[in-house]
């Protein structure tokens, strides 16, 4: 799949032109276009071979001739002469997260800024506070935002991994040579961020070695041998293969999915037991014990088989001891998706797309939670707009009475002052809000959030801690303070499964059980394609210590409307 490519050409054709002040009509084009390819699910050269690009939501023929130029040549010889009129090291800037364009274009005229080095040296120097518009609030940003670039240090995203892994994984299964196979790693523990793809397979070895290195997207093989692999594929990540005995399948499975943490508290209960453990199996002396699977290893030592997202050494061991692990949410378990964004406001796809791919997945509802007003960004819907919209909901509605229940909702936009975009009046006539803050990420929102979750017609908080990974670090918040409030007043708490946000994070989401917070996991869908990330955010909940009991959408559609019922009667509206 040529899509992140592609998207990375379009995302840097829109830096170099914001950079040189151009068109914001044509930046927007560009980011739009770069944001669409680079999240969809299908490969754009099997949609460009059968005619589809017109139906790309924003892609216009001029786009569309642009696409295919790049997939048969490789490149587009535009976009090739207009990088020439930029320096390329002014651009390795826009890696910072929270550095734009303007400012790279500043520091680079102003102070002749040209790498990450030269900005270090001018915010010790003091020399950025002599700029127009930087005073000691905007420098302390680009410190920090320097410091979160150096801290992911080149870490891949974990949507970015499981998408990749599971396609691998997919694709050898239908292989003859393979008998079992999985994602191990930090990938397989949900982590919102890896380092490498690892990828354990047992069968015919030089088969499964043969058809690893030689699937479509693999770009390049930088070590084949007789049980082990290593390739780039087309996305540009690293990806390792082991191929195992099957007798030692379950240890090594159990050893390279980890934690480091995990595995040496686990060594040293074996060694207390006269045991030793690796990834080739438990052996007491020289007799193998157990090895074939994962179970059988945590069975001998009288544990239940901890989940793979909760070995992190964080109490999982003695739980899995004492028999008391969580009865975790299962991947399987979400009936429906309660924030998604329709081309009303800023999806790209219609309701009626969202309703058939969520009938594909086997959800009983969804609510469609388009932008409100203040949010002109992302064409936020006024309120004769939504009126318009919520027709339309009613007439799908019937069309598809009995398989699917479509919610009229709003991503309801929490104003400085803690008020809403609508009225109570407006609120009340839908059927799931979602409210959520999408400016002054640096002050301390917490009055803000708790406002809104006192509002008798909000039914949960979106994203709330704002934090984008690896681009922003969230907002100050008194935590403990919202969950108290949202536990007291029936508000949900979203874990947003939205790969770059997963916000929640893990450690809130155990903190959001403790406090008795219910919490509700949707996608954030601005296309029918991100709706498979609800994988993403089940996994961080699970790595939350989350049950299947504190999850909002893992019930029915009358636990959703009694859930919106308690709350409003709570504050004595209707």
């Amino acid at each position: 799949m040529k899509n992140k490519e592609l998207a990375d050409i379009f995302d840097r054709w829109a830096d170099i032109l914001e950079f040189m002040g151009d068109n914001p009509y044509h930046i927007r084009a560009y980011r739009n276009a770069a944001r669409l390819i680079r999240d969809l699910s299908e490969d754009i050269e099997v949609l460009a071979r059968e005619g589809k690009l017109s139906s790309l939501p924003g892609i216009g023929q001029r786009l569309q001739a642009k696409i295919l130029e790049f997939l048969r040549t490789g490149k587009i010889e535009e976009f090739e002469k207009l990088k020439q009129q930029v320096p390329d090291t002014v651009f390795t800037l826009l890696d910072i997260p929270g550095v734009g364009p303007k400012t790279v274009k500043l520091l680079y005229e102003r102070l002749g800024i040209r790498s990450i080095e030269d900005l270090k040296r001018a915010i010790e120097r003091g020399d950025l506070l002599k700029l127009p518009g930087f005073g000691l609030k905007k420098v302390e940003k680009i410190k920090k935002g320097i410091e979160l670039m150096e801290k992911a240090g080149g870490r891949i995203l974990l949507g970015v991994a499981v998408f990749i892994a599971d396609r691998i994984v997919e694709q050898l299964k239908e292989h003859s040579a393979v008998e079992r196979i999985s994602v191990c790693g930090s990938t397989r523990r949900m982590k919102e961020t890896v380092g490498d793809i690892d990828i354990l397979a047992t069968g015919k070895n030089l088969e499964i070695i043969e058809a690893f290195v030689n699937l479509p997207n693999v770009k390049e093989i930088l070590w084949k041998g007789t049980k082990k692999a290593t390739v780039i594929v087309e996305e540009g990540e690293q990806v390792d293969l082991r191929v195992i005995e099957p007798e030692s399948y379950g240890s090594a499975l159990q050893y390279f999915t980890g934690s480091k943490a995990h595995n040496i508290h686990l060594r040293t209960i074996c060694l207390k037991m006269g045991y030793k453990l690796s990834e080739y199996g438990l052996f007491r002396g020289e007799e193998k014990i157990a090895g074939r699977t994962e179970e059988e290893i945590y069975s001998a030592l009288g544990m239940d088989t901890p989940p793979p997202e909760l070995r992190e050494d964080t109490g999982e061991i003695e739980a899995a001891m004492e028999h008391r692990l969580p009865d975790l949410v299962g991947y399987g378990d979400i009936r429906g998706d309660l924030h998604i964004h329709s081309n009303w406001s800023d999806g790209a796809s219609t309701i009626e797309d969202y309703v058939k791919k969520a009938l594909e997945f086997g959800y009983k509802y969804i609510a469609i939670t388009d932008h409100s007003k203040s949010l002109k960004v992302a064409n936020g819907l006024s309120e004769e707009d939504l009126e318009r919209r919520n027709y339309e909901i009613d007439k799908l509605n019937e069309k598809y009475r009995g398989k699917i229940k479509i919610l009229k909702g709003t991503e309801v936009d929490i104003l400085p002052d803690g008020s809403l975009d609508y009225s109570d009046e407006i609120l009340a006539q839908l059927d799931f809000v979602v409210a959520a803050i999408h400016s002054r990420f640096s002050q301390d929102n917490t009055e803000r959030i708790l406002k809104a979750i006192n509002n008798p017609y909000v039914n949960a908080v979106a994203h709330p801690t704002g934090r984008v990974i690896g681009q922003r670090e969230g907002y100050p918040l008194d935590l403990e303070k919202i969950m108290k409030a949202a536990a007291e007043t029936g508000t949900a708490l979203e874990v947003n499964s939205y790969y770059n946000r997963l916000d929640l994070k893990d450690a809130h989401c155990r903190m959001a059980v403790k406090y008795g917070v219910k919490l509700v996991i949707s996608t954030d869908s601005h296309h029918v394609d991100h709706m498979w990330m609800m994988k993403l955010g089940v996994g961080t909940a699970r790595r939350g210590w989350v049950e299947k009991k504190d999850v909002l959408n893992a019930h029915g559609i009358r636990t959703i409307r009694k859930f919106v019922r308690d709350k409003r009667k709570k504050f004595g509206v209707s």
